[in-house]
């Protein structure tokens, strides 16, 4: 008979890499430093510190991750979705305006959160985080899934490579080719 923990080393070979049953150590289990504040002196303001089946290995096949977000005063993280993962957040300091849109028909759920406040953000809705507040705000979140996925909206529409032909997007958005042309210019990828 295969013991408990025989059984998890063995499922930990199953997803992204196999690790030697005999090679594994706690330290596939831990991860340290969400207790140290992220460099949040970007173009965005924030930092984001993923834990996930990158950086600990004891979460292959577990279908969790997490992420710890530290949000300058007026940082946002622009509209993007997960497509393979429920997001759980919790505001651990500040406060944010968070939100997510429906389809069929377009509907926004909005709301403000302060410290301790939770909000759930449903698998595959375009959603968005900023804080409101004047002081520096930090938030947990989790997903259920090891690997969400993260695609920034206008960054996947925009700065496409090779980029999106001007004229679906013109049409699409009944945008200008001049603004269209210069999103596409200022988002391309370096």
């Amino acid at each position: 008979m295969i013991s408990y923990d025989v059984f998890y080393v063995m499922i930990i070979c199953e997803w992204k890499f196999c690790k030697d049953p005999a090679q594994v150590i706690a330290n596939d289990f831990f991860f340290f430093g969400l207790n140290i504040p992220g460099n949040m002196r970007n173009k965005n303001g924030l930092n984001i510190t993923l834990v996930n089946i990158d950086n600990l290995v004891g979460l292959n096949t577990l279908d969790i991750s997490l992420a710890c977000i530290d949000y300058a005063p007026y940082a946002v993280i622009s509209p993007h979705t997960h497509p393979r993962g429920t997001e759980l957040l919790v505001v651990i300091e500040g406060t944010l305006l968070v939100g997510f849109v429906t389809s069929d028909p377009n509907k926004i759920f909005t709301k403000v959160l302060n410290k301790g406040d939770v909000f759930i953000f449903p698998i595959g809705l375009i959603h968005f985080q900023i804080n409101i507040g004047e002081t520096a705000a930090l938030a947990f979140t989790s997903f259920n899934s090891q690997n969400p996925g993260f695609i920034t909206i206008g960054n996947a529409v925009f700065g496409s490579n090779p980029p999106i032909n001007p004229d679906v997007l013109i049409k699409a958005f009944q945008l200008d080719k001049g603004v269209v042309e210069y999103l596409q210019k200022a988002i391309a990828p370096n």
